[in-house]
């Protein structure tokens, strides 16, 4: 008599539907595995981490916590926002990208979607009051 391993195909016709459960299993699997892989990942999370690091990389310099460095009221306080027209995270990108004043444009070291992404994070900072963190 031969020896019979576990998981062979003897093995799992003496069960009924043995083997047929381990091929769904197996495919349960990989269709899990799949879904990870390829399921879009949230878009907010990846900016804000994104426009997070951009701004600390190339912003920060000048606007530690929201401030100018160079031009006192020129901030990214929500009231200096509204008070110069800038509350608006599409104004706040074309400033990014583009420059205004003294300011000089970033769109080249910021990348594609960059000035976007800090335009949101630099949006969200100034409506939560540039919380330190």
């Amino acid at each position: 008599m031969a020896a019979v391993l576990p998981g062979s195909a003897e093995t799992a016709a003496g069960r009924p539907g043995g083997l047929l459960v381990r091929w769904w299993l197996r495919l349960l699997v990989l269709a899990a595995l799949f879904l990870l892989v390829v399921w879009p990942r949230p878009a907010w999370g990846l900016s804000e981490a994104r426009g997070a690091q951009l701004f600390e990389q190339h912003c920060a310099g000048c606007h530690v916590n929201g401030g100018n460095i160079l031009r006192r009221g020129k901030t990214l306080k929500l009231a200096a926002l509204e008070r110069y027209g800038r509350a608006d995270p599409a104004v706040i990108a074309t400033i990014a990208a583009a420059g205004v004043g003294q300011m000089g444009g970033y769109a080249a070291v910021l990348g594609e979607g960059g000035p976007e992404a800090v335009a949101d994070w630099v949006w969200q900072q100034a409506q939560a009051g540039w919380p330190r963190g």
